[in-house]
């Protein structure tokens, strides 16, 4: 157990890391941030910053020495520097070398029992073309590893639409198209004793490859596939002896849940916690990596909804507090950029336009 006044090291320096460290203030911690980038969201509420790179191993070391423990807000960090950093990373590494190859990700899923799309890895064009012809079309062409938010994506509506794809140099995965009528993710905690909770499941809407909205109660479809989906998670989690929150998010199929993706980390998804929950994701996150109790995951409304604020629509944003049912969380970002999650919404009770 990590007492009162410790400190927690973040790998990342985003918006999660910030509010990581926000939950990790309330309970008494300082936060230590690493990360290469200057402009660091995370780091402006937190007690110290270390801005290097991820392979310099001096600043890593020095880093490690400040923290009792180390989480990471992002699944895209190397996993080569973490070595030295085993006995105080939470969750293991093993999880982001997983996460981070959506080859590897696809496979390790299956060999627990769950179901992904059906897919092919893909090195060159001949394979494409056998990938299509194997699989059919439509279908989403990725690659396997550093893509989110819709980056590193083309999607291939024919067998001739490969014929016009430049593949990049990064290996890739072809997934046939899964046609679902809604998306979920099932969001759980998981202390070092091995209890696992679970946060209630919103439903997800995307727009453009960017989470736009999630909302409580999901559809009667998400709530009869949710034990299935739970029990592929909770078996995730424990194969990689897990500790903090893991998000997986899964398409509701006639057939059933289909696994799309996990996110070793607390999850946009899960933002709604915050005012929707009894102990939000991070809090519940920096309780499991300490080694004190969870606490409930229960939803507190009988409606949640969280809704993203995404570029030029953060300037507007103040606006929003006009409504006495409208929570709003801005990141201090400096540039409003087209596509760049910029803040969110959360609202108990009925959804508003």
């Amino acid at each position: 157990m990590i007492a009162p006044g410790g400190t927690i090291g973040i790998l990342g320096g985003g918006q999660l890391g910030r509010m990581l460290a926000m939950a990790a203030a309330q309970l008494g911690y300082r936060c230590h941030i690493y990360a290469p980038d200057r402009e660091s969201v995370a780091a402006e509420v937190s007690a110290e910053f270390t801005c290097a790179a991820w392979n310099d191993e001096i600043a890593i070391a020095t880093f490690a020495q400040d923290c009792d423990v180390i989480t990471f807000e992002f699944e895209n960090v190397p996993v080569g520097p973490l070595a030295s950093l085993a006995d105080k990373l939470a969750p293991h590494s093993r999880a982001l070398e997983i996460a981070q190859d959506r080859l590897h990700e696809k496979g390790f899923a299956e060999e627990l029992g769950g179901r992904p799309a059906p897919y092919m890895p893909v090195h060159s064009a001949e394979d494409l073309v056998a990938a299509i012809d194997r699989i059919g079309a439509p279908g989403i062409l990725k690659t396997r590893a550093d893509g989110y938010d819709g980056k590193g994506q083309w999607r291939i509506g024919s067998a001739r639409d490969a014929d016009a794809i430049r593949l990049p140099d990064a290996a890739t995965i072809y997934e046939g198209l899964v046609h679902f009528s809604a998306e979920f993710s099932v969001i759980l905690v998981r202390g070092h004793d091995g209890e696992v909770r679970f946060w209630d499941s919103a439903e997800n809407v995307h727009d453009h490859g960017i989470l736009s909205k999630s909302s409580l109660p999901p559809s009667a479809q998400i709530l009869d596939q949710l034990e299935q989906a739970r029990t592929l998670a909770s078996g995730i989690a424990a194969s990689l002896g897990y500790v903090g929150v893991l998000t997986c998010e899964f398409f509701a199929t006639d057939a059933g849940p289909v696994f799309n993706e996990m996110a070793p980390r607390v999850h946009n998804s899960g933002h709604w916690t915050i005012e929707g929950a009894a102990t939000s994701q991070f809090e519940n996150h920096i309780r499991a990596i300490c080694g004190l109790p969870l606490g409930s995951t229960a939803t507190i409304a009988a409606e949640v909804t969280m809704a993203n604020i995404v570029g030029p629509d953060a300037l507007s944003a103040h606006e929003m507090l006009g409504d006495p049912a409208a929570h709003l969380h801005l990141y201090g970002k400096r540039e409003a950029r087209e596509g760049r999650k910029m803040g969110h919404v959360t609202r108990l009770g009925p959804a508003t336009e």
